[in-house]
């Protein structure tokens, strides 16, 4: 509940006198310890006494107070580190240490440099801090804005002065942003710039003529602010939904800007930049007192100000610049000076990353709540459509349409009953209409009323389900459940899950957000707007599926995160507790449980190993089943892969999904023991015999009788009549090269034709990593006359296919590797490199040794750490060590990826010595090591 109005008031009041910016004891250290003002102006007074040539002065000067802003910063810097939260002494400070300097540097040049014993009513001049230097907050590598204010036009003792200034303050290395304006240019050009007026808004009286810059402040206020805050408004509002469209349209983003994007500090003083700009507020804590915010609101903003102003200062001081992307190897410095650990199964920088989108999150609402404030005071506009709206829908008491949004009428009433904080959700979607502010407030300060007794409730439990299954839009209602605490207050469970980062390069958004894009997928397929992209899932739920299953797998899927055990058992487990809770039978809830458990299987076994292999379709079957578990985790894998991010799905991924699916399903029906090699290699020869109709029975006699039989179960079709064409009639000395577009696969296929020597995969690989192309899949395989036939389906680094303007380039390089004029162990070593903003991540090394996957190979799988030379390091360590490679299958997941390779030993044997394997395992590791240390200098 909310605290008493009068002692919060209070509280408020008092934070504002601690934070006062001309205090100078509410700093993060003692005044005297950043610049002690009497002892330099001495030094200086004493240095400049003798001087009497400018470039003199302006040197001694320089170097005095240069020497006492390296000791102001350092002891600023110090302080901070060892209380690393405490943002809002930290601006302070270095907004004093900038004023101390900025203004003696001014007595300089008006007392020594160009004195004026007797000033004209033209020769007055006031300096003045604006932007956010005006607002007395500054990080350590902040601009400093200054505007030279003149009463007419500028006079050249004012230019004087002003030149003399500005190479002083520039030889200081201060990042220096000036203007030198009257204060009518002032009133005019901030009329016409949204930018200017907003600097003039937050403007601060340094030194000079205080009278001058009364003046401005005066006409601002009667010229230009007064009957002007809508402009003013729709125009930050504007900017706003710029700047947050340029920094990635959401708040979780995986890399944010902690000044620019959406929930960052920007967002907080556009809030106080208008209403400074309305009410003329001179302090954040005065929007209490105007009922914008509640106390505790307040105190939300304070907090999420503060945190931001933490990581803001902790980027500038590790960087030494004006940096505010926290990209990912910041996010790894910033927490651990901040002092986050690792604990709980996760890094350091997880925690911080959480607690930085919690912050985030809180600034949302407060925007939200700000926004609807100013259009109940008519000073912002409602939303275009909202105005073209003639009828307005009526909504069931306790509830009324405000602003067309629904609010609580009757606030006794609805708290009344617990499960009005369900229900509500359920009437919003009903009526189409957003939560009002006020009835977000009420709902927060609430949330105890959502304890174990309303969440065994019937009716509660109806309504949350058909939050999910009725309404066609879903993630809205869960959205905001989200933000306002609801959901993790109904589900507990889901309350670790809650803006956790997860720091790898694969997951676009915190594991919540994840969860509700996966939802908002589902819904989309259902809606049928998917129909052309996602056929099989699409007819999936158009047949008919248990949807209540599916919804609440979905929403649990990724529960168990952030602990030490696997999260998908953990997840499971979780769901045990969670969905009978949520009223599903015991069916439904072992269903449910089963599809958490094994979410990732279909993923896995599509994207890990080769389909085309018998065993792999057969064991996949066993594992689910029956068609009906195969239909939920067929649609429940694409909607888990499509909520990662933008680009995470493609075709490459839909075909192998989709070829699972089919091969699965036909097992299911029409029995596992359908699936043998035998009847695949002449279906695949019959095939082929009809494409070359026009061959003669001879040709086709010895291109069917010249592969062994895990060429035709391994290829498609399509590869089959491109390798007969290859083939034919080729020399010994001939390497024959197919470049064509895949469309279904979203890849460019490669295939080679030569004699077959040992190596050759592993140069082939080499070749590929030279162009910068990414294997996605690989198939390689010896004809019983000795021929070559290998297969890569490549992409670019964009995850597309190679343009047709792009392959002569590709076949060129190709064949120079091949023929051995370009040896790629050499030409690999300036490509084979990590970014610096990726070194942070962390993927340990594993190798496994499978000998029941396959009939005839033994499979080994590499999961470690990307890179663009990695692939060719293991096929060439294979090589070395006499492994022949018959297929791979690669699957890459942002830093990580999973190599796997189907294998014989030399004498076509699997690898079933435990010390050969150990052996081959300790090779590639070394390997591994070797190019990542490479990789990383």
């Amino acid at each position: 509940m909310n605290k008493p109005l009068a002692a919060s008031v209070a509280q408020v009041s008092d934070l504002a006198s601690e934070l006062n910016p001309n205090a100078p004891d509410g700093f993060i250290c003692p005044a005297s310890e950043i610049f002690d003002r009497d002892a330099i102006a001495a030094e200086l007074a004493k240095a400049l006494d003798p001087l009497s040539a400018e470039k003199d002065v302006r040197a001694a000067t320089v170097s005095i107070l240069g020497n006492a802003r390296d000791a102001g910063r350092d002891a600023i810097a110090t302080a901070f580190r060892s209380q690393p939260f405490a943002s809002r002494p930290t601006t302070r400070a270095y907004a004093w240490l900038t004023d101390q300097i900025v203004e003696l540097v001014l007595e300089v040049a008006t007392q020594r440099l160009h004195p004026l014993p007797n000033p004209t009513e033209g020769e007055k001049l006031s300096l003045i801090a604006v932007g956010g230097y005006g607002r007395g907050e500054m990080a350590p590598e902040s601009d400093v804005d200054l505007l030279f204010l003149t009463p007419y036009k500028i006079t050249p003792w004012a230019e004087s002065v002003i030149e003399s200034m500005l190479y002083m303050l520039w030889d200081l290395k201060l990042k220096v942003g000036h203007a030198s304006r009257t204060v009518k240019d002032c009133v005019r050009l901030a009329r016409e710039d949204y930018t200017i007026r907003t600097s003039l808004v937050e403007y601060r009286y340094l030194a000079g003529d205080e009278k001058l810059a009364k003046r401005l402040g005066a006409r601002l206020w009667s010229d230009l602010f007064k009957g002007t805050a809508g402009e003013f408004i729709e125009a930050k509002l504007e900017e706003r939904a710029e700047r947050h469209r340029k920094q990635g349209g959401q708040r979780y983003v995986v890399e944010p800007n902690v000044k620019e994007g959406k929930g960052g500090l920007r967002d907080l003083q556009s809030l106080f930049w208008i209403s400074k700009y309305v009410n003329d507020v001179k302090d954040a804590a005065d929007l209490v007192g105007l009922g914008v915010f509640s106390p505790d609101e307040f105190e939300t903003f304070v907090t999420a100000e503060d945190f931001l102003w933490a990581v803001r200062c902790h980027l500038h001081l590790i960087t030494g610049r004006a940096t505010d992307q926290l990209t990912f190897d910041l996010q790894v410095e910033v927490a651990e000076a901040m002092g986050y650990t690792d604990h709980g199964g996760r890094r350091a920088v997880e925690h911080f990353m959480q607690a930085y989108f919690r912050q985030a999150n809180s600034v949302g609402e407060l925007t939200r709540i700000f926004l609807t404030a100013l259009e109940a005071t008519h000073t912002k506009s409602e939303p275009m459509l909202v105005r073209l709206l003639t009828r307005r829908k009526k909504a069931k008491a306790p509830y009324a349409i405000k602003q067309n949004r629904l609010t609580v009428a009757d606030e006794d009433a609805f708290l009344a009953d617990s499960v009005n904080m369900l229900r509500i959700f359920e009437e919003a979607l009903r009526t189409g209409t957003l939560l009002h502010p006020d009835a977000m407030r009420l709902i927060a300060a609430n949330l105890e009323l959502i304890d174990e007794d309303m969440r065994q409730n019937k009716e509660a439990r109806r309504i949350f389900i058909d939050l999910l299954l009725k309404h066609g839009n879903p993630e809205r209602g869960l959205r905001r459940m989200n933000e306002l605490g609801v959901l993790d207050a109904f589900i507990p469970e889901f309350a670790p899950i809650v803006a956790m980062m997860q720091f790898n390069m694969y997951h676009h958004y915190t594991v919540d957000e994840h969860t509700i894009q996966c939802i908002s997928n589902l819904a989309q397929i259902e809606r049928k707007e998917l129909i052309e992209e996602l056929p099989v899932a699409s007819g999936i739920l158009e047949r008919g599926v248990n949807r209540k299953v599916l919804y609440v797998a979905l929403l649990l899927h990724d529960i168990g995160k952030g602990r030490d055990e696997d999260h998908s058992i953990l997840g499971a487990q979780i769901a045990r507790k969670v969905a009978p809770r949520l009223g599903l039978s015991k069916k439904d809830c072992d269903t449910v449980e089963w599809l958490i458990r094994y979410h990732l299987l279909m993923s896995d076994v599509a994207q890990k190993r080769d389909i085309s292999e018998p065993r792999t379709v057969r064991g996949f079957a066993k594992a689910v089943k029956s068609v009906e578990r195969l239909d939920l985790l067929t649609v429940l894998t694409v909607c888990d892969i499509r909520g990662v991010g933008p680009g995470t799905w493609n075709n490459w991924k839909a075909v192998l999904l989709r070829n699972l699916y089919t091969a699965t399903k036909d097992a299911l029906q029409n029995g596992l023991e359908d699936l043998n090699r035998e009847a695949r290699e002449n279906e695949a020869k019959r095939a082929l015999r009809d494409e070359l109709s026009d061959w003669s029975a001879k040709d086709l006699k010895v291109e069917s009788a010249r592969h062994y039989g895990p060429y035709w179960q391994g290829l498609p079709f399509a590869a089959h009549v491109i390798f007969a064409n290859l083939l034919r009639d080729i020399s010994d000395d001939e390497i024959r090269i197919d470049l064509m577009l895949d469309e279904d696969r979203d890849a460019t296929r490669a295939c080679f034709a030569m004699v077959d020597h040992p190596g050759l995969f592993s140069r082939m690989t080499g070749a590929l990593a030279l162009v910068g192309a990414n294997i996605v899949d690989a198939r390689t395989y010896t004809s019983k006359d000795g021929y070559a036939t290998a297969a890569f389906w490549i992409q670019d680094n964009d995850g597309h296919p190679y343009e047709e303007s792009r392959l002569p380039r590709l076949r060129q390089m190709i064949v120079k590797t091949l023929k051995g004029e370009v040896v790629a162990r050499d030409a690999l070593v300036s490509k084979d490199k990590i970014k610096k903003r990726e070194r942070a991540f962390k993927v340990p090394t594993n190798i496994t040794f499978d000998n029941e996957g396959s009939a005839i190979y033994t499979i080994i799988e590499i999961d470690s750490r990307d890179r663009p030379g990695l692939l060719y390091d293991l096929t060439r360590t294979l090589a070395n060590n006499y492994v022949y490679i018959a297929s791979a299958v690669i699957a890459t997941y942002g830093e990580q990826v999973v190599d796997t390779f189907y294998v014989k030993d030399m004498v076509g044997l699997k690898y079933y010595s435990d010390s050969k394997r150990a052996a081959l395992e300790r090779k590639l590791r070394e390997a591994i090591e070797q190019g990542s240390e490479r990789a990383r200098t």
